[in-house]
């Protein structure tokens, strides 16, 4: 795709933002050098669904293409050495360590820009790079607990839920690398560095902007969980989820008097808007009673019929099956270095017309160790030596 091409990226990322961030920008073209520790990065160790393909676990394989491998000891000189070199030819450092970690291994921002001033180093953490919880562990589940996001998840009769998907990792990676690209920008126009700096915490309440601003400019005693069946405690009935003979039917925003013809439901012809907030529960009940006797197709059809905005609620099989999804191409098939297939996420833009496609697949552990070296001026001794001491690994 080339959006990036000619931009280096020296990545120091681990678990999940900051791989899903940078592998964002491997796919617009950018140069993205992998630093892993000599075993492997936490990714290649665990696997969401226990779920491995050719050794590599479905959590490295989902944020890692379109990436060169170093494996270095970066408590090593000569692996801090590599780093540093690296770093110093580089437009762009990314790094999802625990505030300090960079500088205590020599690698901080300071050291860095003395040695490029036009780089842009950019952080990523859990809570800030300061503050009373920059040292604990930052991780999805535990922002989801204290941002707000899994207590409005789910509805009045259920506990507080956390979202099906790690989905601040996933928005925090691309407030992660939308910053990256606007720094790009400013180094483009004037030359200059800049250090960004993004948290999880911020993301997670970036999530939830409408909800928010909602929550603190209405009233301080308002309930955040929603009544069943509906979306969320600021959204109006019957804007929700409702189940019918045989699955599920999503139902958007639309005119009590057009579904109540929809629904063949009188009751709800007598209706306002303001019903649709004051009375929610009565609503979504007299709905759900409604659309709970036939099946998800039947919906469908009638509500087309009507313009009325609503889908099925999808499980996966269906959601690769689906026209649009393979309209789209957001699911292609690539293989790893072993030959082995893998089913991968596509890029989620386009770019005149395409998308970014694969130009690496995730990399096994130090893949391009001796290439990389050899870019930076190492010859084969040094790098022979280099590995028996520890300081790399060569894939």
């Amino acid at each position: 795709m080339g959006m990036l091409d000619g931009v280096k990226i020296v990545s120091f990322n681990h678990f999940m933002l900051g791989p899903l961030a940078a592998q964002h920008l491997g796919d617009l073209g950018a140069d993205v050098v992998m630093i892993e520790p000599i075993g492997g990065a936490f990714q290649r160790k665990w696997a969401g669904g226990n779920t491995y393909v050719g050794g590599e676990s479905a959590l490295f394989l989902c944020a890692n293409r379109n990436k060169r491998s170093i494996a270095l000891d970066l408590k090593s000189d000569a692996g801090r050495e590599v780093a540093l070199k690296l770093m110093a030819e580089a437009d762009v450092v990314m790094e999802n360590f625990r505030p300090d970690i960079m500088e205590r291994l020599g690698l901080g921002y300071e050291t860095a820009k003395a040695a490029n001033p036009r780089l842009i180093f950019a952080s990523a953490s859990g809570w800030g790079a300061s503050g009373p919880y920059s040292k604990r562990p930052g991780q999805d589940l535990l922002i989801q607990a204290r941002s707000g996001l899994g207590m409005i998840t789910g509805t009045q009769s259920s506990p507080p839920t956390p979202v099906g998907v790690s989905a601040v990792d996933h928005h925090g990676a691309m407030v992660f690398a939308a910053s990256i690209l606007a720094a790009l920008v400013r180094q483009g126009r004037t030359g200059e560095g800049t250090k960004v700096e993004v948290d999880l915490m911020s993301a997670a309440l970036d999530m939830q902007a409408e909800s928010l601003i909602a929550y603190f400019n209405g009233s301080p005693d308002r309930e955040t969980r929603a009544p069943d069946n509906i979306g969320g405690w600021h959204y109006q009935a019957p804007y929700g989820f409702y189940r019918t003979s045989d699955g599920h039917i999503a139902i958007s925003i639309v005119a009590f008097d057009v579904l109540a013809e929809a629904l063949e439901c009188p009751e709800l012809a007598d209706m306002t808007e303001d019903d649709g907030w004051n009375r929610r529960e009565a609503v979504a009940e007299l709905v759900q009673g409604a659309v709970e006797g036939k099946t998800t197709d039947y919906w469908c059809e009638r509500f087309e019929t009507l313009s009325i905005w609503h889908a099925p609620v999808l499980g996966y099989d269906a959601v690769a099956a689906d026209p649009q999804v393979q309209y789209n191409g957001n699911l292609l098939q690539s293989e790893l270095t072993s030959g082995e297939p893998i089913t991968l996420l596509a890029h989620p833009a386009c770019f005149d017309g395409e998308r970014p496609g694969v130009r690496l697949a995730p990399q096994p552990i130090g893949a391009q160790s001796a290439e990389i070296l050899s870019d930076l001026g190492y010859d084969d001794a040094t790098v022979s030596t280099m590995e028996s001491s520890g300081a790399v690994a060569l894939g």
